[in-house]
């Protein structure tokens, strides 16, 4: 077995204790936290790499480069180290000590973009080298590379219907380069066309919530659909701290912060539903990323 492999079938938690005061909704989320190099982002980085392998895109003396604002990034850098790869990634000089660590530990190269400029700053440096000397890189382009939702469509979804025994009502998840969202959702419409799904956005453009975009404010990315939602529950910065430590101290989780900005909607969304219902989020990765990160000191 490769560490590739051990990508997905990640297990599906209930958060009981979390859902405790709306009774007769059962909430649970993916945790994504248990594929190898720690996030969702490795289903979409595995599918993009060898997309690129098969196609001849990707090949000898070619350089992976993308931007990140951190879990695609490890994902590649871990995948670039396992296959011989070598991995040059663009992503904003404000993003987590951690998250920097992890990648150049694998190996891979980082450019530091300017942190007023946000993911979209990384996004159009990264795109704009790739153009520049298209000889060197292979550019996944995860904002835009079809292999993301599908790598979601094939996987993510399928184990999302099968560990919900099929009884999932609802589907929430907030969006980066909107690969799960849109993955997930379409596989699970497929699946049954009452199923109701839920897009997270932050509050606000100015937002402490890593790796979750507000799409009125940036660049969409181009497999994102604005119609694929039935609709959108906003979440302050605060609010997902909250559940973020929540998560930890009520559950024993220990996540980053867009997973509890998933959350935080998902138990909004729940309280608004009659009982019988099944909501469905994510966890997207674990929180030793961001224990730099300064509100973990307010717990």
């Amino acid at each position: 077995m490769r560490i590739l492999d051990m990508t997905g079938n990640t297990p599906l938690i209930d958060l009981s204790n979390i859902a405790a005061g709306v009774p007769g909704v059962r909430l649970a989320a993916k945790a994504e936290f248990f594929n190898p190099s720690g996030s969702v982002k490795d289903r979409a980085a595995k599918a993009m790499i060898e997309g690129g392998i098969k196609s001849g895109a990707l090949s000898q003396g070619r350089t992976i480069i993308d931007a990140t604002s951190g879990n695609t990034g490890i994902a590649y850098a871990m995948i670039g180290a396992a296959l011989g790869w070598p991995v040059k990634l663009y992503m904003p000089q404000n993003a987590s000590l951690e998250r920097k660590r992890i990648i150049r530990s694998y190996g891979a190269e980082i450019v530091e973009t300017s942190p007023l400029d946000s993911s979209d700053g990384a996004f159009l440096a990264a795109k704009n080298e790739a153009a520049s000397h298209p000889e060197r890189y292979f550019y996944p382009d995860q904002y835009n590379n079809p292999e993301n939702p599908k790598a979601h469509y094939e996987t993510t979804g399928v184990e999302i219907w099968s560990q919900s025994d099929g009884k999932i009502t609802h589907f929430i998840t907030g969006m980066g380069t909107s690969g799960t969202f849109m993955g997930v959702s379409r596989r699970l419409r497929d699946f049954s066309e009452t199923i109701k799904i839920f897009a997270v956005q932050p509050s606000s453009p100015f937002h402490g919530i890593e790796g979750t975009k507000h799409m009125g404010s940036t660049i969409k990315p181009g497999i994102y659909d604005e119609n694929a939602a039935d609709g959108v529950i906003e979440v302050t910065t605060e609010d997902a701290y909250d559940m973020t430590r929540r998560l930890a101290r009520e559950e024993g989780l220990f996540v980053g912060v867009s997973s509890g900005a998933n959350v935080s909607a998902a138990l909004a969304l729940a309280r608004t539903l009659p009982e019988g219902t099944f909501v469905v989020t994510v966890l997207c990765d674990h929180g030793t990323r961001y224990l730099s990160d300064e509100f973990w000191g307010e717990l």
